[in-house]
């Protein structure tokens, strides 16, 4: 009543002498204590898993960037935090797989690819256009691609490989306005005209042409940008890109380019066409100031009007080898790959065993193929990683993952052969192991999809299901040529001990199931019996009771002794152990239950065909009706792909014909415009048929989508010239104006072919070129993933622009050449006849 005390009993485990003084039993005389009965240490809990570097034991720490942060600068701030923090002696710290150096790699090696595209494209400009105009159609370069990193900042992108390649294919195309204005501005003042009225002429007659070629080039991105899945994702930015440049290129081309051209040209007065720059043609247009372009205009108009006199036979010459093209690449074509094969810096080598093995075992094994693969030449790092269990459902095949290691190699200039060659050295030389599996392969370059063919298997009848994917594998085990990494995911053989108790006995002896189960515990992991807290740790530390390691095995199951209210029983007298198969994982889709039967390609095996192969004996013996087959991972991804850009193409092409009809008011040659498309397709087919390289689906596909926008701009230009000479003079033919407009418009036809063409060259060549770190890289990691893009949009665009300058103009004199032949053909009417 006088004051307020609190009383404590202390009963928390501060210490190892707290546990050791824990009583287990006492009678009035005498009480046993935990360190009379046992040994108590503090020790490290059971490994479930391992991890080396080079084949050391290491601790690995996995960092990984949020989604839009930069990777540069966050691999900088983690190497800062380890420099700043003083660690143990004895402690090293290495980084591996240090991502940041392939990111500046690639967008320095891709950046200095850019840089080198402008020196070539500037190089042809001035030369063909002189300095001055040169360098107001250059300056155009750096207006539209500064302009168009404004808008992919403000979209949220990062500056990716695939952002900066965009730059890179609209770097060829974004100048193709300036210079079809600057060159007939040009050609304007060579013909006398003062530079404010040839500036103004220039936009005004050739802003359709120039915007409605720019439309048509955006029409074709557009559908892109809607195209669904992982691959959409990944090839996302490249339309947002090129839409940005194109953009920002058609407001120089028509405001900013001709305002800094008049200004510019202010200091020096009319230029006016002298005797020896006078052209020998003279349609009422603006002609050239180029004796050279002069002179290959004539001998081009030669050629031109030898074509239009006879337009039957040009147009069918012109359709034979079209159609040869067509019939050639299906004949003898390579056929079709889903993306790209690149020359990879990483790989991965899969480790796999059949057996219920330790995971001290498995740490051996993964050791011995450790230092098998570390003396393979051109492996620069190797990282490994085991558990104790197996993989993943889609991991898991025939033997049990024992471990994954993840491989550095050394780049092609440094080794001298490719990646590929690497990982077929370390199958090669882990392939007499006995007793173990190892597969080695390059990662995947673009969306992943898993192996190269992936064979899904669904039924509800579990026995008809893993009967067939045992047939279907043992057959392409046994027939199907070029295929390795063979497996499915049929459950792993293995058995599980089973301890039945007899619960009438148990009961009667008055044990229960759980006192069991806890016995049982002291041979496995252990019972756990509370949880402290030390003063050197910052979280609880388990406190379990097992047995010592030499009375942890199966056989001590049966001498194990429970406490009844008799006394101690033995489990045997109750408990009965058996094997049984051991339980696996069971995977499902769509609540049905599945089996993968998967595989690898060799090297230059296309996994395309050996899709195509295993479909036709599946037609031949087919699955059981109650078992579903589908051919999942890459051949999905490749059909969806496939029927996305056939649905793309046709739209571009359906809003390019909507375009033109508005430009031009005439299907005809609208249709005639659409026709650059055929032709690019067919020149794209035969630079494929003649390098024998197969044809991406999303890489070539792209190219032939993008192509659809970029070669219809030739046309646009021949086209609208000879409507303003049809205009301008009534008089003059059909097929005089369709020579007069092709030798007119020559010129800048070549010119913005040519720096499309030499922007993407050296990456067609399979050439990574950089003028400003002064290095040339043959079949690098840069020039692999862009090559069949590159090369598809050049080989079209050569092919198609080499026919356009003869088959446009035969096809534009071809209505007159036939209503003419017509008319010659009607006799006069009498009354006797």
């Amino acid at each position: 009543a006088q004051g307020r005390f609190g009383v404590k009993v202390p009963g928390l485990i501060e210490s190892r002498h707290d546990v050791l003084s824990l009583p287990v039993k006492s009678t009035p005389h005498a009480v046993v204590t935990l360190k009379d009965v046992a040994q108590i240490r503090r020790t490290f809990k059971d490994p479930s898993s391992f991890s080396h570097i080079d084949g050391r034991r290491a601790i690995s720490i996995e960092v990984f960037r949020r989604h839009g942060s930069n990777a540069i600068q966050t691999v900088s701030t983690v190497r800062q935090l380890i420099d700043d923090t003083p660690l143990p002696q004895g402690v090293t710290i290495d980084y591996v797989f240090d991502l940041s150096n392939f990111t500046t790699q690639m967008v320095n090696e891709l950046q200095g690819n850019i840089l080198t595209a402008v020196v070539l494209v500037m190089s042809v400009v001035v030369a063909t256009l002189g300095l001055r105009t040169g360098l107001l159609v250059g300056f155009g370069i750096p207006f539209s691609l500064l302009g168009a990193m404004i808008v992919v900042n403000l979209m949220g992108f990062t500056l990716n490989f695939m952002v900066i390649f965009g730059l890179l294919l609209a770097l060829g195309m974004l100048i193709d306005g300036a210079i079809v204005i600057m060159e007939y501005a040009e050609a304007k003042q060579h013909n006398g005209e003062d530079i404010k009225i040839a500036y103004t002429e220039a936009v005004s007659r050739m802003a359709m042409p120039v915007i409605a070629s720019t439309a048509t080039t955006l029409a074709v991105f557009l559908p892109l940008l809607f195209w669904p899945g992982v691959v959409g994702r990944f090839m996302s930015y490249l339309p947002y890109t090129v839409f940005a440049v194109l953009a920002w290129s058609l407001t120089y081309a028509l405001f900013f380019g001709p305002v800094m051209a008049v200004v510019i040209g202010q200091a020096g007065a009319r230029r006016r066409k002298s005797a020896d720059t006078k052209s020998v043609l003279n349609f009422g247009e603006p002609t050239f100031s180029n004796r050279q372009f002069e002179r290959l205009s004539v001998w081009y108009a030669g050629w031109v009007k030898r074509a239009v006199e006879k337009p039957l036979r040009a147009l069918g010459i012109t359709l034979l080898v079209l159609a040869g093209i067509f019939f050639s690449y299906t004949e003898f074509g390579r056929g079709i790959t889903f993306f790209v094969d690149s020359e990879p810096s990483y790989g991965t080598v899969e480790v796999r065993a059949q057996g219920n093995l330790s995971i001290a075992e498995r740490e051996r094994l993964s050791l011995q193929v450790e230092r098998i693969v570390l003396g393979i030449p051109g492996v620069k790092k190797l990282h490994a990683t085991g558990t104790g269990s197996a993989g993943s459902a889609m991991l898991a095949a025939e033997k049990d993952q024992i471990s994954r290691m993840l491989v550095e190699v050394q780049p092609r200039r440094v080794t001298g052969y490719s990646s590929h060659r690497i990982f077929r050295d370390i199958r090669a030389a882990t392939a007499d192991l006995a007793g173990i599996y190892v597969s080695a392969a390059p990662v995947d370059d673009g969306p992943p999809t898993g192996k190269d063919v992936q064979l899904q298997l669904g039924s509800d009848d579990r026995d008809k299901l893993y009967a067939e994917a045992a047939r279907i594998r043992q057959y392409i085990e046994n027939n199907v040529a070029g295929l390795r990494d063979i497996d499915d995911s049929l459950p792993l053989p293995g058995i599980d001990w089973v301890l039945d108790v007899d619960r009438s006995e148990a009961a009667m002896l008055g044990v229960d199931t759980l006192a069991v189960g806890n016995m049982v515990q002291l041979v496995t992991n252990g019972i756990k019996i509370g949880e402290f807290r030390p003063d050197d740790a910052e979280d609880e530390v388990e406190i379990r009771v097992r047995y010592p390691s030499g009375d942890r095995g199966i056989l001590s199951l049966d001498r194990l002794r429970v406490t009844t209210p008799n006394g101690p029983v033995p489990v045997s007298s109750f408990v009965t152990r058996s094997a049984q198969p051991k339980v696996s994982s069971i995977q499902r889709i769509d609540q049905q239950e599945v089996i993968w039967v998967r595989a690898n390609t060799e090297d230059d095996i296309l996994p395309d065909d050996k899709v195509k192969e295993i479909q036709r004996w599946l037609a031949q013996a087919p699955v059981d009706p109650a078992v579903t087959a589908k051919f999942r991972g890459a051949s999905e991804e490749q059909a969806e792909s496939i029927a996305f850009l056939s649905q793309a193409f046709s739209a571009a092409l359906f809003l390019m014909l909507v375009l033109m009809v508005m430009q031009f008011n005439s299907f005809y040659q609208a249709f005639l415009i659409m026709s650059a498309v055929i032709m690019s397709t067919a020149g794209v087919l035969l630079g494929l048929l003649l390098t024998q390289q197969p044809m991406s689906v999303v890489m070539s596909g792209v190219g032939i989508v993008a192509l659809a926008g970029i070669v219809v701009n030739n046309n646009i230009v021949l086209i609208d010239t000879y409507n303003h000479l049809r205009r301008e003079n009534r008089q003059i033919s059909a097929a005089q104006a369709a020579c007069e407009a092709a030798a007119l418009r020559l010129r800048p036809v070549l010119l913005t072919t040519i720096t499309t063409v030499v922007g993407l060259l050296p990456l067609a060549m399979n050439v990574s070129l950089d003028v400003m770190n002064r290095s040339v890289v043959v079949g690098g990691e840069v020039a692999g993933w862009w090559q069949q893009l590159a090369s598809a949009i050049v080989n079209g665009l050569v092919f198609s622009t080499l026919l356009t300058l003869l088959v446009t103009p035969v096809m534009l004199a071809l209505p007159d050449y036939l209503r003419s032949c017509v008319a010659k053909r009607k006799l006069p009417v009498s009354d006797e006849t």
